[in-house]
């Protein structure tokens, strides 16, 4: 039998130094287990949350939902602010000012971001782009590979945080740094694989991107909670038992040369700028942010709820970054890197169970961004990238007619998530291992901030096109690569950044054309200024296409113009072929269940032999998005209409007439009950809202959430009722 394995414990003396040691028994091994361990009772809560989805509570909801959102704090919040501030004092605060600034005004944008998601069953930011200008493969394909080149180093650094933490723990216990051999040599790519298991487990269970993943959120939430609790902890620990409370904290600080230094950087006004848009742009871009934020909404009151619950949360987590990152300062100086001050200064004085709880929390701030952001790529990278390259072969082939693809796309995702946690390793280990988590970070949310452009435009510019969003995008990440991205792997010494490209000072990566400015607001002015240009120009070179105008008045909602050119919408294909084709993405089951529902709502009964109409095509779309996003349901549809209707321009055009004209009809009515004088509602036989004018909601005073599609009758006549204008029993008695 194997000898107990030991653990070295060091307690502090007042001075914050060891003072003994002591044996006990666990081994660095111990530290691994529990990180197993810890990542697998969140897999236990995952399974009971989606087990449990239809019981939770619908007070509970909103919260979990908001809680979700904080997945935002990574472990560059949970370890990487400690080591900015450490250097540059207050400047860690501007990468939380464009959350909450968004959160706290930005509830407008953010709602309607969430209704358009919806109706058009989006499932990603690069299917929302994609959608918004034509449904074009082009811009999403793009969209895809950016956020995945810039989620690599995101990633990297959840990978340098983890690996840094146990390599921490296990040589502070054991005296000598981890080894895995004879199986690998690396902690790092250990971590990877496991992530990337634990991925795969959590997320790639439903071939539906839109179908709602409460085990998910519940586990991401949770975690959220984690983090916040060992954050707090380490920072009461550092106030009252390593100092004496608040003021002797301060009393000692203020005599400390280096936390003076630290308070007293001058971080300039275009630095804090620069670092609130790229916060303010990644809260909403950030492909795990949009789908937490996005897909798994599931009612304007949860998003609501977030509105405050989540800049509270990140006021909440930051509390003590000062007093940590002083402290360590203080007490741990340079014994480890200042971005592991919250992990070190338990470990040093001797509060072992702290110690565990801040090397729990890191690795729920860690793991949680991972799982996430690389569920959130991988159906980006299967639907935007993937199916749409292979699906004209297969689909063509006759051998694949019956075949069931929801196992491919959901084989694909699996395959991507182990690919992309591998680069991501790559990257850690050939980057500049001096580089701070906050640097790699934001190098990251600049690579994101490259949407900005083309989401930002699209919401407001019906005259902006997939060729301005395809162009803004390449050439804003093509300038992010050389002035960020590059420089990151070669180090400061390298020839191209001391003397540019070809020798030409001119083109040096931080100081293009002479541009004198800190690395980080160079590349991004530079970036953004020429994807700017380039969106604009590219928009303005030549005309929308029919379906960007379509999807441009969804997007950007105006009154209608002058009717269009419509031909009859006839075609061969029958309910049966959407069917067919469409339960082969999200199965048999789910098909024919979205189908009854679509009767039921509609009020109509389908046969399945006759010819496929305006609103049934238009649904098959939709839900045929929901699975493999909006660009490839209408390349797979364009494909299906080619074998039975008279070629490909044809086929398009077909889809192209559906929605116009659904669009065009919706837009007519619109303004034909928006010109009369009297208050007018219509409601379905359900008792919810499908059509109402503006004089309506002006007649009765009703608020903007009273204006939706699917408000029911009793929710309006309870607001009416709260606010005095009608008494309760006679609420009930029109309900009867």
């Amino acid at each position: 039998m194997d000898s107990p394995p030991k653990l070295w414990l060091r307690r502090a003396s007042a001075g914050g130094r060891p003072a003994r040691e002591e044996v006990r028994t666990v081994q660095g091994w111990f530290i691994v287990i529990i990180a197993i361990a810890y990542v697998t009772l969140l897999f236990a809560i995952a399974s009971l949350g989606d087990r449990r989805s239809a019981s939770t509570p619908g007070r509970a909801r909103p919260f979990i939902y908001a809680l979700s959102l904080a997945i935002y704090c990574t472990s560059w919040t949970f370890f990487g602010s400690v080591g900015l501030s450490s250097e540059r004092g207050l400047e860690f605060l501007g990468i939380y000012a464009g959350p909450v600034l968004v959160f706290v005004f930005g509830f407008p944008l953010l709602n309607r971001i969430v209704r358009l998601a919806k109706t058009e069953k989006i499932t990603s930011v690069a299917d929302f782009l994609g959608a918004r200008y034509g449904k074009s493969f082009a811009v999403s394909a793009i969209a895809t590979l950016i956020a995945t080149i810039g989620a690599v180093p995101y990633i990297a650094l959840q990978l340098k945080a983890i690996s840094g933490s146990v390599s921490l723990m296990v040589e502070h216990y054991t005296g000598s740094p981890p080894s895995f051999d004879p199986f690998v040599s690396d902690i790092s790519l250990v971590v990877a694989m496991l992530l990337a298991l634990f991925a795969v487990l959590f997320g790639t269970r439903h071939a539906d991107a839109t179908e709602h993943q409460d085990g998910l959120v519940l586990a991401v939430a949770v975690e959220t909670v984690v983090k916040l609790a060992a954050f707090l902890a380490i920072g009461l620990m550092v106030t009252f038992l390593i100092f004496g409370g608040p003021g002797d904290m301060f009393d000692k600080l203020a005599n400390n040369a280096q936390a003076r230094q630290a308070m007293g950087y001058g971080t300039s006004l275009a630095t804090w700028l620069v670092l609130t848009c790229l916060s303010g742009f990644a809260i909403l871009m950030l492909p795990r942010q949009f789908y937490v934020t996005i897909v798994e909404n599931r009612s304007e009151a949860e998003l609501r709820t977030a509105t405050w619950v989540f800049p509270l949360y990140l006021v909440a987590i930051n509390l003590f970054v000062l007093p940590i990152a002083f402290a360590g300062l203080a007490l741990v100086g340079d014994r480890t890197s200042s971005d592991l001050y919250v992990l070190s200064l338990p470990l040093f004085s001797g509060h072992d169970l702290l110690a565990m709880a801040a090397f729990i929390g890191g690795l729920s701030a860690a793991t949680a961004m991972v799982i996430v952001e690389s569920v959130a790529l991988s159906i980006m990278i299967s639907n935007d990238l993937v199916i749409p390259l292979f699906v004209r072969r297969l689909v063509r082939t006759s051998s694949s007619e019956n075949e069931d693809w929801s196992t491919l796309i959901l084989n694909v995702r699996r395959g991507a998530i182990f690919i992309m946690l591998f680069i991501a390793f790559l990257y850690y280990r050939e980057s500049t291992n001096s580089a701070r988590l906050s640097s790699i970070g934001l190098m990251s949310f600049a690579a994101i901030a490259q949407f900005a452009p083309a989401l930002i435009g699209g919401l407001i510019w019906r005259g902006a096109n997939g060729r301005g969003a395809a162009l803004g995008m390449v050439a804003g990440i093509l300038v992010w690569a050389y002035t960020l991205l590059l420089p990151s792997l070669v180090g400061p010494d390298a020839d191209i950044i001391v003397h540019g490209l070809f020798g030409f000072e001119a083109l040096r990566p931080q100081a293009l054309f002479g541009t004198v400015a800190e690395p980080l607001n160079h590349g991004v002015l530079w970036s953004l200024s020429i994807n700017a240009l380039f969106f604009v120009l590219g928009s303005l070179s030549r005309a929308s296409v029919p379906l960007e105008r379509i999807q441009a008045a969804i997007f950007v909602p105006r009154e209608a113009g002058p009717m269009p050119s419509l031909r009859r919408f006839r075609t061969a294909v029958t309910v049966n072929d959407l069917k067919d084709t469409i339960s082969r993405y999200l199965g048999v089951e789910r098909t024919e269940r979205s189908f009854q529902s679509f009767e039921k709502s509609n009020g109509v009964t389908l046969h399945g032999n006759e010819q496929a109409n305006m609103d049934v095509t238009r649904f098959s779309e939709q839900l045929l998005a929901s699975a493999v996003g909006s660009s490839s349901a209408r390349l797979i549809l364009s494909l299906l209409f080619r074998r039975n209707d008279r070629g490909s321009r044809d086929a398009f055009r077909l889809l192209d007439d559906a929605t116009e004209a659904l669009q065009h009809n919706r837009d007519l009515l619109q303004i034909a009950l928006d010109q009369m004088e009297q208050g007018i509602t219509v409601f379905d036989r359900d008792f919810r809202l499908i059509c109402w004018n503006r004089q309506y909601r002006a007649l009765f005073g009703l608020p903007d959430e009273m204006g939706q599609v699917g408000v029911s009758l009793d929710r309006i006549l309870r607001h009416l009722a709260e606010r005095g204008d009608i008494a309760a029993d006679q609420r009930v008695a029109m309900l009867n």
